[in-house]
């Protein structure tokens, strides 16, 4: 069974998953929907791009009634930004179904408007363990009639430190329910959690599913004092137009941020200690290309989805192998060729050699001496990010924002990059040259009737 029409779904998610040019299913899909729909328990090892997301998202939505409006599915996830991720992508699967109620309650945004959301009722809660806890602890929300919950990207969960938040969650909801388990690994945790959690589940399992042949991967031996200027000879020798340097601590991306920003980089770090306002933008304009460096830790990169990255520098090695894979499959995505360049110090080498058994290929080696560091070819960004302080609230869509620019300011189609509406935020990638001009059309003309106020990022 490799179609979805071979599936018993509801007639409306068929229609609309024609629509959407889907037909055949990803091999997680393939292995676990037709369980899923059948209302198994199923804990499912699979990464982040390997089609899980719709795969339950059919599950949840084929078992739903919109009649009885009741919190019937919750989703929980790591990060915010896969909150939303998770959540578009059960609406736009949904999207036949009429009057579907999803709804995001996660961190970092104001309480009220989720109150207020709340007090309508929803058919489907997506969002993190903490703040659906803490609407639950307020008796804002119920879920006595939740009869399917998604644990996604459970081993990030427990990483981040959510384990109490999930157990008190899960309590809350009914035991008779269906129980769906992502994870990206299978850490001793996860199996513990799963045991608790799940009856009877069935295991199906599915290997990183991003072509490693199509990435070229080079490792370089450095000292452990000499990683930042290591890190600035890579991106200056081979000259990517975008570039993700992945740490293993918060402490150490901090410190090749500064590094990298006295050398003249144009870059920006993600990690936990960030405010998710400060979060959002720099996600936003990694993905406009406005920034060509982003420093990263693995947790803050969670459901981070910006396709076409030129290069992925490890600045330390992983001790997890299948993280190593999942960072360097970032880059080479689609039909295009990716760089993975990573450093190590003599006491990561035998971190290096697991990721060598794992991938069961040999690791090609080279000489850093051999690459210098040239201030003259470090990659500046060729476009820059406007802000706009209005968004979906004010009725704002991406079309009114492009025609105020082409057909108003008169900028050219070419000019103009990725157009991202928010709830209370509009951000557009435009051109060097044209910034001035798109600036002063989005302060003193009109959008939809009326001004708005309208900043250059960073």
């Amino acid at each position: 069974m490799s179609q979805f029409s071979e599936l018993q779904l509801k007639p409306e998610l068929i229609k609309n998953l024609e629509t959407l040019g889907f037909e055949s299913m990803t091999e997680i899909q393939e292995q676990s929907l037709p369980k899923i729909l059948a209302g198994k328990d199923v804990l499912a090892k699979a990464k982040t791009g390997s089609g899980k997301t719709v795969a339950f998202a059919l599950g949840l939505l084929n078992r739903l009634d919109v009649d009885r409006f009741r919190i019937q599915a919750l989703v929980m996830c790591p990060t915010r930004e896969l909150a939303e991720q998770v959540a578009e992508e059960i609406r736009r699967v949904g999207r036949m179904i009429d009057n579907m109620k999803v709804l995001t309650l996660c961190g970092g945004t104001p309480m009220g408007p989720q109150i207020g959301s709340l007090s309508h009722g929803a058919h489907i809660i997506v969002g993190t363990p903490g703040r659906i806890m803490d609407h639950l602890f307020k008796r804002r929300l119920n879920l006595r009639e939740v009869n399917t919950l998604v644990l996604d990207e459970a081993d990030r969960m427990l990483d981040m430190g959510f384990e109490d938040e999930m157990e008190a969650v899960i309590k809350a909801s009914p035991s008779d329910r269906q129980t769906l388990l992502f994870s990206a690994t299978y850490p001793d945790q996860i199996k513990q959690v799963s045991l608790k959690v799940q009856r009877n589940p069935i295991e199906v399992s599915v290997e990183a599913t991003h072509n490693t042949t199509k990435i070229k991967q080079l490792f370089f031996e450095v000292e452990e004092a000499h990683r930042s200027k290591a890190t600035a000879a890579l991106l200056t020798e081979y000259q990517p137009d975008s570039a993700i340097v992945f740490c293993n601590t918060k402490v150490a991306c901090q410190e090749l941020l500064e590094d990298l920003t006295e050398m003249g980089f144009s870059v920006s770090a993600l990690h936990g200690d960030l405010e998710q306002r400060d979060r959002n933008q720099v996600l936003v304009l990694f993905a406009n290309k406005s920034i060509s460096v982003l420093i990263a830790t693995d947790v803050a990169s969670r459901g981070l989805d910006v396709k076409e990255i030129g290069a992925v520098i490890n600045y330390q090695i992983t001790p997890d192998p299948e993280v190593h894979i999942h960072r360097i499959g970032r880059t080479g995505r689609a039909d295009a060729e990716g760089l993975a360049l990573t450093l190590c110090a003599p006491n990561e080498m035998a971190r290096a050699n697991a990721i060598e058994d794992y991938q069961q290929s040999k690791i090609e080696w080279k000489g850093i001496q051999s690459v210098r560091f040239h201030a003259n070819r470090i990659v500046q960004p060729t476009v820059q990010t406007i802000c706009i302080d209005g968004g979906k609230k004010a009725k704002l869509r991406p079309g009114d924002i492009l025609g105020a620019l082409t057909k108003d300011a008169d900028v050219p189609a070419e000019d103009i990059g990725k157009i991202n509406v928010t709830a209370t935020h509009s951000y557009v990638a435009v051109k060097l040259r044209s910034v001035k001009r798109s600036l002063k059309q989005f302060n003193e003309g009109k959008m939809k009737g009326r001004k708005f106020r309208a900043r250059r990022l960073p």
